[in-house]
This record gives structure tokens, sequence and C-alpha cells, in this order.
């Protein structure tokens, strides 16, 4: 049996994503009167706020300066920031409540890896900081996903090697970043997930005694 639960949060905990993507649209068309495709989306899923601006600025083929490129990824943030303040316990996820109860009545211990510097603020909003016994902090990892540093530092915050937890991820990215940790990985979305360890289509679908047997037999 597995002895911790490494949990990203967009999209798998709350679909805050949304407001990233958002956030990052606004800010295009304020400062380059540009618009970015749905199919962007998935890039800067799970990964860093300056990977995701990385990515959109390759995308629209433009460079700025290194003082630009803080102050707009601090603007963005300031954006995603105020969005948050609609977030509430009924944007957690179809599933997710119950499926945390279950892990903590199993003993689980529960750990965040999210690449959103927001994330100890997500969880209070959403009413669950006292279900997660640490918060791996993203600025304090030397790589981003899918480099599996987050994911070594929130196994590493509840005593554990990663290869005694399991890490649950919606992106490409973090899907990589769990199998590079040695953690097994669970994967909540669609077939491009299929290099997860185990895949279901959603949250609602997280089956505890099914991710036991997986991981048995891994």
């Amino acid at each position: 049996m597995f002895k911790g639960a490494l949990f990203d949060l967009d999209g798998v905990i709350a679909d805050t994503a949304v407001y990233h993507f958002a956030a990052w649209r606004q800010l295009v068309k304020d400062h380059f009167d540009a618009d970015l495709p749905d199919s962007l989306e998935e890039k800067t899923k799970g990964v860093s706020r300056e990977d995701s601006l990385r990515v959109i600025l390759d995308y629209l083929d433009i460079t700025v300066p290194e003082d630009t490129f803080v102050a707009l990824a601090a603007e963005k943030n300031d954006a995603y920031v105020k969005a948050l303040d609609a977030v509430t316990e009924a944007d957690i996820l179809p599933g997710i409540t119950d499926f945390i109860s279950n892990l903590r009545d199993q003993g689980v211990k529960l750990a965040l890896a999210s690449a959103s510097k927001n994330g100890p603020l997500i969880l209070e909003k959403l009413g669950l900081s006292d279900a997660f016994d640490a918060i791996a902090d993203p600025a304090k990892v030397a790589a981003g996903k899918p480099a599996p540093d987050i994911f070594i530092a929130a196994a590493q915050g509840l005593g554990l090697q990663s290869t005694d937890c399991i890490g649950v991820e919606d992106a490409v990215a973090g899907v990589t970043a769990i199998n590079a940790s040695g953690a097994f990985s669970v994967a909540v979305g669609g077939d491009e997930l299929s290099h997860a360890n185990l895949r279901f289509d959603g949250t609602a679908d997280l089956d505890l005694e099914a991710i036991k047997a997986a991981y048995q037999n891994h």
C-alpha cells in the first residue's frame, strides 16, 4: 500500500485552470492586441507561470526584455488572484472530497505538488487546508514540471520517498514529472495522458480500490 498521495491542483482538485488562461488571454489582448487559441491552453497547463509566459511569447513570436517579462508575469498573477475571489468549496471537482476522505481514512498522507504559487490560498478558499499534511513550494524547486522536482519535494514534505507515493495529475507535463520522480502516476483526463500508470476519464471516476490494486501490481 502506498503511504502518500501527491496532488496537482488545477484540474485535479478544482478547475482553477480556466482562470489562468483567461488571465493570460486578457494580458495578451491588453499588451499585444493578439488572441490566443484554445489549443495553446494545454501547453500552459501544469507548468509554472514563467514557463507558461515563455510558451505564449514563443507562440506570438515576441521577445521582451527581462524586466518586461517579470512585469508581465506579475500582472497576470494579480489578475488571476483577483479572479480567485470567486472560488468556493463549490468549485471542488466531482468526487475529490470523497477521494481525499477515503485516502485519509486509510492513513495515507496528502501533499500538494502544484506549480501554482497560490496553492495555499486556493486550498484555504476550498476549505481543504486541513486535509493536506504538506505543501511543496514551487519557488524552492530547481526545475518545474515536466521535471520531477516538485513531486520529490512533496514526498519529502511528508517524510516519504516518492516511490512510496501516488501522484494525481491532469496534464501531460505533470504525468511526465510523476513518472520521472518514481511515484505511481494516476491521471484524470483523455488519451493524451496514456503515459500514466493508471488513467481515469475524470475526477468522479477516481477509484481508490482500483488504484491500490494497480499500485500493488506495478
